[in-house]
């Protein structure tokens, strides 16, 4: 059987920026810096102690006010009937303002998964998709509205960078999330009577961004999201992924931090020589280089991290592909996840055929690499992996 040939990456329906180097552009300084105030999702524990001791209240409020937003989900001055009635309103106005205005929800898979496009401040748009599977319910989250790393076959990357996020605008997608719950909108459950109430069980930094790039609000919503209640929403590190192209650096302070999460690289193509294209951080973080640091990451803290792939048709799809990723990771504490690709708006490109996706599992397999075929769910309502673009277009539909 002769080898298919190659197909070279090129953008389709939008023109990639490039640097005077003649490279794909990366953006990692705002574009446009108009952060949100300062929001009590913003303060470590001891800076909001000190927030409303310098209101003229005393210390334990701050736990009053960390109960409320982290594990009842409220923003509402009406609902915190625990706090002083003068001045109530003006205190949680000033210290929980509002970050997040919903201006449409998609919803399908029989109601078991819920995209949210979210309109922040400044007029700047990002989206968070919900989903249910059995025995957990996971949200992906946006770090950036838009992206500045530039991979030509992810939505969000063709839009360019807008903005880094604030911690709060993060963390509050998650709440957010968690009061739709609440409410019974995300369809499926199976919740037994006596059952404690459903919450989001696993995030993954998978939406709009590059999360390392946003590095220090980042920390600050892992923080938020770790951290036991009332301080903070209360999930294990082990159920939230930080997922990246390859900044190094930031995969290098990231396991400094002692929060242990799971990492998960972008990797999408073993050779540099594709990946240059495919993945334009790689000019500067080659394969050799993200693979050595996440082998660092894994041995500071015990988790196995997880390799992205999406498979693109006759792109990087060629089983010749798979036996050199099989033969980079049979010795590593890596997991595969092979995205089918999602089809972005004027492209040609497509996920691979059934039979060459087959053969890559079998070629991974074959390695001792452990493989999943990841689930595309929300692909009909533009959902699922790099398909989040936040438009316009979508607010109006």
């Amino acid at each position: 059987m002769s080898e298919r040939p190659q197909v070279k990456p090129a953008t389709e329906g939008w023109k990639q920026k490039l640097g005077e180097d003649g490279k794909p552009l990366l953006q990692f300084a705002d574009v446009k810096k108009s952060l949100p105030a300062t929001h009590w999702a913003d303060m470590s524990v001891d800076e909001r102690v000190e927030a409303v001791k310098a209101l003229g209240l005393p210390a334990f409020r701050a736990k009053q006010i960390s109960t409320h937003y982290f594990t009842h989900y409220t923003s509402d001055p009406a609902d915190m009937t625990d706090l002083p009635a003068t001045g109530r309103e003006e205190l949680v106005t000033k210290l929980l303002p509002p970050l997040l205005t919903e201006l449409r929800r998609l919803q399908t898979d029989k109601g078991d998964t819920i995209k949210f496009l979210w309109k922040l401040h400044d007029g700047a748009l990002v989206e968070s998709v919900l989903m249910r599977y059995p025995g957990r319910i996971t949200l992906c989250v946006s770090s950036q509205a838009g992206c500045g790393m530039n991979c030509p076959f992810c939505a969000t990357g063709q839009a360019g960078l807008t903005r880094n996020m604030s911690a709060a605008e993060i963390v509050d997608q998650v709440v957010a999330a968690n009061r739709a719950i609440a409410r019974g909108e995300l369809l499926g459950s199976k919740r037994k009577p006596g059952e404690d109430p459903e919450r989001v069980t696993n995030i993954v930094f998978m939406g709009m961004g590059e999360p390392l790039a946003n590095y220090n609000a980042v920390i600050r919503t892992l923080h938020n999201i770790v951290d036991a209640n009332p301080d903070g929403l209360g999930i294990s590190a082990r159920s939230v992924t930080v997922s990246t192209v390859g900044l190094v650096n930031g995969v290098e302070k990231l396991m400094e931090e002692g929060i242990n999460c799971t990492l998960a690289i972008s990797l999408h193509t073993p050779d540099d020589e594709l990946r240059d294209s495919l993945v334009p951080i790689n000019n500067r973080f080659p394969v050799r280089e993200i693979l050595a640091a996440a082998d660092a990451y894994e041995k500071k803290t015990g988790r196995r991290y997880s390799i992205e792939y999406a498979l693109i048709r006759d792109i990087n799809d060629q089983a010749w592909r798979a036996d050199l990723l099989g033969r980079m990771l049979k010795n590593r504490a890596a997991h595969v996840n092979l995205i089918p690709l999602n089809p972005t708006p004027g492209s040609k490109w497509t996920a691979s055929r059934r039979e060459d996706e087959a053969e890559f599992v079998r070629v991974l397999e074959s390695y001792g690499v452990p493989v999943t075929v990841r689930d595309t769910r929300g692909r009909e309502i533009d959902g699922a992996c790099g398909q989040l673009a936040a438009s316009e277009s979508a607010a109006q539909a």
